[in-house]
């Protein structure tokens, strides 16, 4: 594992290296050369398959040289598509905390928004922003990797949501990282009244 200290040092040789050192004058010299180093630090032990740092200064547009070239790229999202007016995109329900509160928001194809708070019922209209935002959160492909069920059992008074939405469903206190399912969660949250 590599540390903070050997990273420096590592940067600090791979400077020296790269013509960045004191001038005869006593004056920093400009590099002599056009060599970018990039230093990563990771708990993650060095992958076998990585590429190896080229002893060139010549810059290269290979891909394999950028540092985003070993992360695998994730599908982009898009919005989940709607079969119908009556379709419910998804229900999220919210319930527990201190005060026990029970609220529902739906979201359904013909771009209403359903809530229920308290016994009381609203129905409002997104605008064709929001409901396309609110579909492409649906339709992230990170959402696919969250667990059925995200739920600290040893804490108390914490909301609990219920997720319904793409045939399956998914509760959590969101005390898991899960940004996908908290972005779509935030979303949801502020079609809740307030107060």
């Amino acid at each position: 594992m590599l540390t903070r200290s050997s990273v420096m040092v590592c940067a600090a040789a791979a400077l020296a290296l790269a013509g960045c050192s004191s001038g005869d004058d006593g004056k920093a010299a400009e590099p002599t050369d056009e060599t970018v180093v990039t230093a990563t630090v990771s708990d993650a032990p060095p992958s076998p398959a990585a590429p190896s740092a080229s002893p060139s200064g010549s810059a290269s547009s290979d891909a394999s040289a950028s540092p985003s070239a070993s992360v695998p790229a994730s599908a982009s999202p898009s919005p989940v598509p709607v079969t119908g007016p009556d379709q419910k995109l998804v229900t999220m329900t919210v319930s527990g905390g201190f005060a026990g509160v029970n609220r529902q928001v739906v979201l359904r194809g013909d771009g209403t928004v359903r809530t229920t708070d308290s016994g009381k019922s609203a129905v409002r209209r997104t605008t064709a922003a929001q409901f396309t935002t609110l579909r492409t959160l649906l339709g992230d492909p990170a959402l696919d990797d969250v667990p059925a069920f995200a739920i600290d059992m040893g804490s108390a008074d914490k909301f609990q949501y219920t997720l319904q939405f793409d045939g399956r469903t998914v509760m959590t206190d969101r005390s898991t990282d899960a940004p996908a399912l908290d972005r779509l969660i935030g979303a949801l949250e502020k079609w809740l009244p307030t107060g």
